[in-house]
């Protein structure tokens, strides 16, 4: 198994490009450089988080602490979302809902995550320990 098999990895990996997409093609020019950049680190962040917690998965609480990390650039990711189109850099009202929606449910499946990894951890072989989560 590799993390790329982890629903939550190719979520995050879809919110990435997307969140990418929508920096260079709905943002002012203004917020290229200062809030554009903020938002695709925190949600490149989240993705990154992902695999270097699956890269420790031997040890708990090195990878809860990284799928924590995760969890928090989602949050932030939301919350850079949320101040563009509070301020009117992103006014596609379509696109903000969408990545938004995206968004909470990464987070949510990320909690849930890591809610089976702190119950699960370990119990059993690796290679028969579904960390999945259903929606």
């Amino acid at each position: 198994m590799s993390y790329r098999n982890l629903e939550i990895w190719q979520l995050s990996r879809t919110l990435t490009i997307d969140i990418h997409q929508m920096t260079l093609q709905k943002l002012p020019n203004f917020e290229m450089f200062e809030a554009g950049s903020q938002i695709r680190r925190a949600t490149k962040s989240t993705r990154y988080n992902i695999v270097e917690g699956y890269g420790r998965r031997r040890y708990k609480h090195d990878f809860i602490r990284f799928l924590t990390y995760a969890h928090s650039s989602c949050d932030e990711t939301i919350d850079h979302l949320e101040t563009l189109f509070e301020t009117k850099s992103l006014s596609d009202e379509s696109l903000y809902r969408h990545l938004h929606d995206d968004l909470n449910v990464l987070g949510s499946k990320l909690n849930r995550f890591i809610q089976s990894v702190d119950a699960n951890h370990l119990s059993v072989k690796e290679e028969s320990v579904n960390y999945e989560v259903e929606s």
